[in-house]
């Protein structure tokens, strides 16, 4: 019943405007703030965990500008999945740093693209596999039966899926061989043995070790992308960033320390719109207390 319901809501907010859609999804952000949920609750711990500095109102006023954007997410996500193709491209409008990913595949190089959970990460993807021969890994939804829906609006426009397993990762080093583009998301919790505590905004964080790996081996560089949401649905702004050189010459644990101090770099640009709802934190050190 839960994903039936959830396509609906999809298919409904893409027939929408985008600006209709947002003010749709921030009435819905804005009314979890209104009863514990256990969104909200993630969210306001994850904000008091890496911003320790400040105030009580300040974490607070955050954690509702987050839920808010939350809610924006959601609305915007039926349009980029089940929008016109042709047209989703259209709200972005501006890039910046583009021309990052371009000079690299210029020179026959493969490049590794990282997009966070900031802003409208959809559509900054969508955007890479339109541009650049793009492989992406893909980890299928806890909800099978969002599935199919997901790789047919991720793949539309001429993204490859690999799966998280060895066969996907051999498939990354064959198009990074190749001079082409890989997609990985930075900022997801790997599996048990395929991660290394390292600071993220000051809390030990389980990091995922392949990007540091795939950069380490290929000499590859690893360029972080994001879309930033425009206010009053005016569209959005594509960023492409350089990662630091410590990414790509190790050893592993500064490679992995490399890649969150570039995640706080681009977070800190736009914090209220980074997915804070989810459990970063869920794995702990030996002996530490759990958060949630």
């Amino acid at each position: 019943m839960r994903p039936l319901l959830i396509k609906l809501l999809l298919r409904l907010f893409s027939w929408l405007p985008l600006r209709a859609a947002h003010v749709l999804g921030a009435l819905i952000g804005w009314l979890f703030t209104l009863k514990g949920n256990k969104l909200c609750h993630i969210t306001s711990v994850n904000i008091e965990l890496c911003f320790p500095g400040m105030s009580e109102s300040q974490r607070a006023q955050l954690t509702r500008r987050s839920m808010i954007e939350t809610g924006k997410t959601f609305a915007e996500t039926g349009t980029l999945w089940l929008g016109d193709a042709s047209k989703v491209l259209t709200l972005i409008k501006q890039v910046t740093g583009d021309h990052l990913v371009r000079d690299v595949l210029a020179q026959g190089k493969g490049v590794i693209l990282t997009a966070p959970h900031l802003g409208a990460w959809e559509l900054a993807g969508l955007y890479c596999s339109a541009h650049y021969p793009l492989t992406s890994l893909y980890r299928p939804p806890r909800m099978r039966e969002l599935d199919g829906m997901i790789r047919i609006a991720r793949q539309r426009l001429g993204a490859k899926l690999v799966p998280t397993d060895a066969s996907g990762i051999r498939a990354l080093y064959k198009a990074l061989d190749k001079g082409e583009a890989i997609g990985i998301l930075p900022d997801q919790e790997p599996g048990a043995g395929n991660g290394i505590f390292v600071p993220f905004f000051g809390v030990p964080a389980y990091t995922m070790v392949l990007l540091s790996r795939l950069a380490m081996k290929t000499g590859a560089p690893v360029i972080f992308t994001y879309a930033e949401r425009l206010p009053r649905g005016a569209g959005f702004h594509l960023r492409f960033v350089a990662g630091p050189p410590a990414i790509n010459e190790g050893p592993l644990e500064e490679s992995a320390r490399g890649v969150n101090a570039a995640l706080e770099q681009c977070i800190s640009a736009l914090p209220e719109q980074y997915q804070w709802s989810y459990k970063r934190f869920r794995n702990r050190p030996a002996g530490e207390t759990r958060f949630y």
